[in-house]
C-alpha cells in the first residue's frame, strides 16, 4: 500500500475482511507507520458462521499437554484475534517486527480520543469490494461472543452513546456551516471591489 506518512492512521475495521486487512496494517507499521484500528467487533470474516466456528474450535483445542499454562494462548476479544492474524504477519522475534507490533493498537468500539479523530477505511480489504455478492461471511463480533467474549453488552452501551454524541456534534457543525455560508453571500456585494484590487495584485 502506497500511502502517504501521516502521524497516526485510525482505521474503522467495520466492513472490513480480516486477513486482508491485517496485511495492509502490517505493512504499514514495518514501514514505520503507527496505527489505530478501532471497532474490531465489526470487521468480518469470509465464510459461514458455522464453518469459521469449527476453525475457531479446533485452534482453542492447541496446547501443550503437559502444562497448558506455558500456551498458545487463546485471546477471546475480537481485538486480539485480530492482533494475532496480525502477528503472523509480521517477524515479531526479531528487533524490527517486535518495533513494528508496538506501533500498532487495536480497540473494539471506538474509545477517546479516536471517536474525535478522522477515520478511514481501506478499500483493497473493504468486503463488498473482495466478496462476490451472495457469498456467506460472519461477523467477528459473533465468532468471539461463541467463544468466551462476555463484553458485547457493554460496547453496545457505549457504542449507542458515542454515536448520540457523534450525531450532536455533526449537526451542530453543520449549523454553524449553514450560518457561514449565509453571512458570505450577504456580504459577497460589498466584499466585490475589494476582491477585484486583490486580483490585480495577484492573489
Amino acid at each position: 500500500m502506497n500511502a502517504p506518512f501521516a502521524k497516526v492512521y485510525v482505521i474503522d475495521a467495520k466492513a472490513h475482511l480480516l486477513g486482508r486487512l491485517a496485511s495492509v496494517v502490517a505493512k504499514l507499521a514495518l514501514n514505520g507507520q503507527k496505527v489505530v484500528v478501532v471497532r474490531c467487533e465489526e470487521m468480518n470474516v469470509s465464510g459461514s458462521f458455522f464453518r469459521n466456528k469449527i476453525k475457531l474450535q479446533n485452534y482453542l483445542r492447541k496446547r501443550c499437554i503437559s502444562n497448558p499454562k506455558r500456551g498458545p494462548f487463546h485471546f477471546r476479544a475480537p481485538s486480539r484475534i485480530f492482533y494475532r492474524a496480525l502477528r503472523g504477519m509480521i517477524p515479531h522475534k526479531t528487533a524490527r517486527g517486535e518495533a513494528a507490533l508496538g506501533r500498532v493498537k487495536v480497540f473494539e468500539g471506538v474509545p477517546p480520543p479516536y471517536d474525535k479523530m478522522k477515520r478511514m477505511v481501506i478499500p483493497r480489504a473493504l468486503r463488498v469490494i473482495n466478496l462476490k455478492p451472495g457469498r456467506k461471511f460472519t461477523s467477528l463480533g459473533r465468532m468471539a461472543t461463541e467463544v468466551g467474549w462476555k463484553y458485547q453488552d457493554i460496547l453496545a452501551t457505549l457504542e449507542s452513546k458515542r454515536k448520540v454524541r457523534a450525531q450532536a456534534f455533526y449537526e451542530r457543525k453543520k449549523a454553524l456551516a449553514n450560518i457561514r455560508n449565509k453571512a458570505v453571500a450577504a456580504k459577497a456585494a460589498e466584499l466585490a471591489p475589494i476582491k477585484e484590487q486583490l486580483v490585480q495584485f495577484g492573489h
